[in-house]
């Protein structure tokens, strides 16, 4: 059984997570701010399906990328220099992620419900949700989104109608990340695809305990502008 949490955001010790499914905490709450930030902060995250309660999950193990370690290949590295996508940010965040929602291959409904939306949305204009994303031609073909709290970025869901757009969406995320000194980016869950680009897991125990430090150092929340990236280089 897990608790059914009400009143003020407050969440049980992420080792009281179930094992099966992995990493599943708590139900109820709201998503809020104040629940989404208190949840951010221990490492905490909620996913669940539109008919279903609020469900928040803390996975052991845990991927995690250190932004200067990721890992791009050589074809990626050289559509980089061509400066196929245009590259920026917190431009168009709610579009961002109704795409990441819409339906995908082989895929059967979305965890990025409406409420989720609202919710991040909400976190974006309090300067705490970002997007990175990938245009051609004025036309929005990549990107990604996430949290940023503290020292962390966690990230949450990215897409792609364009060959390697997220892929680009998430090396410029990792370069601009490391020019501003942050510990890591949560990958949530781990995917062939995140290790690929260096992505590695750790243990719960050892991601919280960093959460504990990280998540109170740093900038203070705000917008993020796209002349941040006019620095970045490819060679």
């Amino acid at each position: 059984m897990i608790p059914w949490l009400a009143g003020r955001p407050t969440f049980p010790p992420v080792d009281r997570a179930l094992a099966e499914p992995n990493g599943l905490l708590a139900a109820g709450g709201a998503l809020t701010p104040p629940w989404l930030l208190e949840a951010y902060r221990h490492g905490i995250f909620p996913w669940f399906s539109e008919g279903e309660p609020i469900l928040w999950w803390s996975p052991d193990p845990r991927l995690i990328l250190v932004p200067a370690e990721i890992r791009i290949s050589r074809s990626l590295r050289k559509r980089l220099r061509r400066g196929e996508f245009e590259v920026r940010l917190d431009t168009a965040f709610a579009r961002v992620m109704a795409a990441c929602a819409a339906p995908r291959e082989r895929a059967v409904g979305t965890w990025i419900t409406d409420s989720i939306q609202a919710a991040y949305r909400a976190m974006h204009e309090l300067g705490y949700a970002h997007s990175v994303e990938c245009w051609q031609d004025d036309e929005l073909v990549g990107g990604l989104y996430g949290m940023a709290v503290g020292r962390v970025f966690f990230g949450e869901s990215m897409f792609a109608r364009v060959t390697d757009a997220s892929k680009v969406a998430l090396a410029h995320l990792a370069r601009l990340l490391e020019q501003r000194n942050y510990a890591i980016i949560d990958c949530q869950m781990t995917t062939a695809h995140l290790q690929s680009m260096g992505a590695r897991e750790i243990s719960r125990a050892l991601f919280s305990a960093g959460l504990a430090r990280w998540t109170q150092e740093g900038d203070r929340p705000q917008m993020w502008t796209s002349d941040a990236l006019a620095s970045l280089s490819w060679r």
